[in-house]
């Protein structure tokens, strides 16, 4: 399955949800919840609250991430919000603001 790409001067206010990967280089407002791998590229923006298997952010994201498998935030990513996932990684160098629950059971 290809990628769905948002490109860099498209804004999109409202909800994305689907099954396929999708990459975000221009500005989400809403709401995600996609079952694939969700990328915030390094110009990308997204205000909104993601629903997803795994996102990986070296752009902007604003909102709470709710991740079944990692979330990773890169050293050029900036991040304002909660992060609930099982496993985590945020790079030397990137932002984070918000509180991190990984739920062990």
């Amino acid at each position: 399955m290809a990628d769905t790409l948002i490109g860099p001067n498209i804004t999109i206010d409202g909800e994305i949800s689907g099954d396929a990967p999708i990459t975000i280089e221009g500005t989400v407002k809403g709401r995600i919840a996609v079952d694939a791998l969700v990328t915030v590229a390094e110009n990308g923006v997204v205000e909104a609250d993601v629903e997803t298997p795994q996102i990986a952010v070296s752009g902007q994201v604003t909102g709470n991430i709710v991740a079944t498998e990692r979330v990773e935030i890169a050293a050029v990513g900036k991040m304002v919000g909660d992060i609930k996932a099982p496993r985590i990684l945020i790079a030397d160098g990137a932002g984070f603001k918000g509180h991190i629950d990984m739920d062990v059971e």
